[in-house]
C-alpha cells in the first residue's frame, strides 16, 4: 500500500472540518503560547497542550508538519526495508497522533496505540481518527500515560517518538528511549535545529547500546562524523499549508518547508543506502555540488557532472536526504 496522499487529504479534511469554528484570533495567541514553550529551554514535568483551545490550535499549526516529517522518516525505513511491515505501533507522546497518521500512510492496518499525557490532546486525537475514514486510524487506542515515568508500554512492533524529547528532562528522555528500544523498529524525531541533533545523536547512541542497529539516516552504525558544535545533521520535509493553516500561522505563501532530525533503528537487518544526501544539491552550470555521508569515507563533498551522463541527470533530480547514488545507479 502506498496511501500516503489520501492519508495527507484526509488528514486535511479533518482538520479543516474540525477547527473550522476556531476564531482564527484565539488560535493564534495560543499558537504563540505554544511557539514560546517549545522554543524554551527548561524540559516540564507537565503537558504543554493544556485544554481544548490549545489543542486545537496546536493540531492546525503542528500536526500537518509533524505528519510529514514522519512520513519522511518511514520511507527511509521501508527503504531499508522494502519487506518488513509491522502488526502494532505504539506513538509515545503521540499527541493529537499526527505521527500515527503517517504510520496510517506507510502500511496497511498497524494496530496502533497513543500514548500521552494530555487527556485534552487525546481527545482532539481520537475525533481527528475517527472522521478520518481509514480504518486503522479509526480504530487506534488512545491511552492518557506519564510520559518518561510511567510504565513501559507494552511490547510492539514499530515505536515512533516525535518531537516529544525535548519535553523532557534528561532521566526522562533516557527513560523513553530506553523503553522505545523493547520494540523491533524505532523512529526518532526532533527539530532540526542543533540542539534536537544533539537529542537525536544521544538516543542513537542509547539505541545502538541496547542492541539495535542503524537504518537511517545514517549508512553506518559508526559515531556520527560531524563535529559536534560545528555543525548539525539535520533534513527537510516540504509541507502543503492550508488556508486555515495560514491563517494560525500569519503566513500567505501555500507551503513551507519543515526542518527535522531523525533516527531509525531496528532489531532485524535492513539495507542502509550506501551514502546520503546531507544538504540540499546546489545545482550549478554543468555541475551538481552533494555533501554526502557516507558508509566508509564520513563526510564528502561530490560533484557530478555532464560528462557523467545519466549519473549527472539523476544527481539534478536528487533531493536532500536521497540516497545516492541512485539505486539504478549503484
Amino acid at each position: 500500500m502506498n496511501a500516503t496522499l489520501p492519508t495527507a487529504e484526509a488528514l486535511r479534511a479533518a482538520l479543516a472540518a474540525l477547527l473550522d469554528g476556531l476564531p482564527p484570533t484565539q488560535a493564534a495567541q495560543a499558537v504563540e503560547r505554544l511557539i514560546a514553550s517549545y522554543r524554551g529551554t527548561t524540559p516540564t514535568d507537565a503537558p504543554i497542550l493544556r485544554d481544548r483551545s490549545d489543542v486545537a490550535a496546536y493540531a492546525a499549526y503542528r500536526m500537518p508538519a509533524t505528519f510529514e516529517a514522519v512520513r519522511s522518516c518511514l520511507a527511509a525505513l521501508r527503504e531499508a526495508a522494502p519487506d518488513w511491515a509491522p502488526a502494532t505501533h505504539t506513538d509515545i507522546g503521540g499527541g493529537t497522533g499526527a505521527a500515527s497518521w503517517a504510520v496510517a500512510g506507510a502500511w496497511d492496518g498497524p494496530r496502533t496505540t497513543v500514548l500521552d499525557w494530555s487527556e485534552p490532546a487525546l481527545a482532539l486525537g481520537r475525533e481527528l481518527a475517527v472522521s478520518s475514514g481509514i480504518p486503522a486510524l479509526r480504530e487506534a487506542t488512545w491511552e492518557r500515560a506519564r510520559i518518561g515515568t510511567s510504565p513501559a508500554p507494552a511490547p510492539t512492533d514499530l515505536v515512533t517518538v516525535s518531537y516529544v524529547l525535548k519535553e523532557l528532562t534528561p532521566g526522562n528522555r533516557a527513560a523513553v528511549v530506553d523503553a522505545a528500544a523493547a520494540a523491533q523498529a524505532v523512529v526518532i524525531v526532533e527539530p532540526g535545529t542543533p540542539d534536537g541533533y544533539d537529542r537525536v545523536i544521544e538516543a542513537r547512541d542509547r539505541l545502538i547500546a541496547a542492541g539495535l542497529s542503524i537504518a537511517a539516516p545514517c549508512p553506518h552504525d559508526d559515531a556520527c562524523p560531524i563535529e559536534r558544535g560545528t555543525d548539525w545533521c539535520h533534513f527537510s520535509a516540504r509541507v502543503s499549508r492550508s488556508s486555515l493553516h495560514r491563517q494560525v500561522k500569519g503566513g500567505s505563501l501555500s507551503h513551507e518547508d519543515e526542518k527535522f532530525s531523525y533516527v531509525v533503528a531496528t532489531r532485524f537487518p535492513t539495507e542502509p543506502v550506501r551514502e546520503r544526501v546531507t544538504r540540499r544539491p546546489q545545482i550549478r552550470k554543468g555541475q551538481v555540488l552533494l555533501e554526502l555521508c557516507t558508509r566508509d569515507e564520513g563526510l564528502k563533498r561530490a560533484t557530478v557532472t555532464k560528462r557523467h551522463g545519466a549519473l549527472y541527470r539523476a544527481a539534478r533530480d536528487t533531493a536532500w536526504g536521497d540516497a545516492w547514488p541512485p539505486p539504478e545507479e549503484g
